[in-house]
């Protein structure tokens, strides 16, 4: 994949803003739908925080960490600096879930949560609402994680082989 900016960015920051519009127009803030009984269902929460509802009520704070974050994310990626293909799709999936939140944070003064798990496990029952841009930003950070883990270990058999040969 070789621009996942265009390819995963725009389709899934356009999917986010399509599933909250689906929310605010069909679920009511009252609402629980249930899609799994019991395990999954549908709501829709204002959250005017980060992740778990964290620093509520700091919406200008995320305004601006969310462009100073696409800023830096542009300036790093017209550099070259997501060389490995996981970390491109990790970056353009991280611009899809702050672009899709920051466009909440601009349009409703809130972001737009509406998927609810019930795990059944303590501190997990329900896990803390959340959407499809979260998503992103989460499997973004999973994949980075990953990736640099896999670099580390090539980098320390290259030091390794070096090492050897001398």
């Amino acid at each position: 994949m070789k621009h996942p900016l265009l390819a995963l960015t725009l389709p899934l920051y356009a999917f986010d803003q399509f599933t909250k519009w689906l929310v605010l127009r069909f679920i009511g803030p009252e609402d629980m739908i249930p899609v799994i009984p019991g395990f999954f269902q549908l709501v829709q929460v204002h959250n005017t925080g980060a992740a778990f509802g964290m620093l509520a009520d700091n919406n200008r704070f995320f305004i601006g960490l969310s462009t100073v974050a696409l800023v830096a994310l542009a300036i790093f990626w017209r550099r070259g600096a997501f060389r490995e293909r996981w970390v491109r799709i990790g970056a353009a999936l991280l611009a899809a879930g702050i672009l899709g939140n920051l466009t909440d944070r601009l349009l409703h003064r809130f972001v737009v949560d509406f998927l609810l798990f019930d795990l059944h496990v303590p501190f997990a029952n329900p896990w803390p609402a959340f959407n499809v841009a979260d998503s992103c930003i989460c499997v973004a950070a999973a994949l980075f994680a990953i990736s640099s883990l896999f670099e580390n270990k090539a980098a320390g058999a290259r030091r390794h082989g070096e090492a050897e040969t001398k």
